[in-house]
């Protein structure tokens, strides 16, 4: 590797990745204080550790001319709290109850937390502790893949937010990458699950309890059916990267799958890949690793499905 190499040759992370998410912070921090000046240069000091012709730094060079223009437009400042004045006595209570807005703001940043624990409290009331517990564990694995996939790669991303009955999600900046990345974001989620899914696998066969084989059927089914290739979901994202010929490819994998394993989930993204055959959102070249990894990744939930037994959603 060259002294000024900005991309790993082998697994093309960028090497400067943790610095370019302090820059992304500080810089977006200063967005939201107003001060859109010190925010174009402190993205100006993220161009030098991308690649000239990177997606990210194409995004960022876009963004700083958007903030000169913003900063030119922008109405002379007016001093922080001045409007309280006009509310004579009552101008003291006012300002305290607008800095209390800081405090409130803080609260959100916790929102991963809270949101988790709420989600551990539902599912634990309609399955129990140890079912309730370990299924929503499973799913903040499923989210941390996308977490930890994203800020592989040096973009800027939230914690998990979790909505207890509708599943989770992770707020990312795209910062106008390739259709090939978004679909590896969206597929390291569902390979986090079968990660998952194996080790309860793995803890059903050292035990003998039917809660750790619930536990893997339940993660192995929920992460298949999140790769059905449409809307939101992980799949519909994936699909994105793959062409007619690849989508092809995918609806046969799931037909053999859904025989090996005898499971209607695998009937669900099949019908979802017939409709993305018909959609007219071809990318320009297809991706034949993003179709490996999609093909992977459900092949080996196949395999937790077929190897743990019981029943979904609980066990005994």
């Amino acid at each position: 590797m060259g002294l000024g190499a900005l991309v790993c040759p082998q697994c093309h992370t960028l090497l400067h990745s943790e610095e370019l998410l302090r820059i992304s912070a500080a810089a977006k921090a200063l967005e939201e204080q107003g001060e859109l000046l010190k925010a174009r240069d402190a993205w100006q000091t993220a161009l030098p550790l991308l690649p000239h012709e990177a997606d990210q730094a194409q995004w960022i060079r876009g963004h700083i001319y958007k903030l000169e223009i913003s900063a030119k437009n922008a109405a002379p400042a007016v001093p922080k709290y001045q409007w309280a004045k006009r509310l004579g006595p009552l101008a003291p209570i006012a300002v305290l109850l607008a800095k209390s807005q800081a405090f409130i703001l803080a609260l959100f940043k916790f929102k991963f937390v809270f949101s988790l624990l709420a989600y551990i409290a539902i599912y634990w009331q309609l399955f129990g502790a140890k079912f309730g517990v370990g299924f929503a564990l499973l799913i903040l694995v499923h989210e941390m893949g996308h977490f930890i996939d994203i800020r592989r790669r040096g973009l800027p991303a939230d914690m998990p937010v979790f909505l207890p009955g509708f599943g989770a999600y992770v707020r990312w900046q795209a910062l106008g990458v390739t259709r090939q990345t978004r679909a590896e974001v969206s597929l390291a989620g569902p390979l986090a699950g079968l990660l998952g899914g194996v080790f309860c696998l793995a803890m059903w066969w050292g035990t003998g309890s039917g809660i750790w084989a619930a536990l893997a059927r339940s993660c192995a089914w929920l992460n298949i059916v999140n790769l059905t290739p449409i809307w939101v979901l992980d799949g519909g994202q994936a699909a994105n990267a793959l062409d007619k010929s690849q989508r092809f490819a995918l609806l046969a994998a799931c037909a053999v799958l859904g025989y090996f394993v005898h499971d209607w989930s695998f009937a669900i993204v099949a019908a979802g890949t017939v409709y993305r055959l018909f959609t007219h959102d071809l990318p320009p070249q297809g991706s034949p690793r993003v179709t490996v990894y999609f093909i992977g990744v459900l092949a080996g939930l196949a395999l937790v499905m077929h190897f743990a037994p019981g029943r979904l959603f609980g066990g005994s």
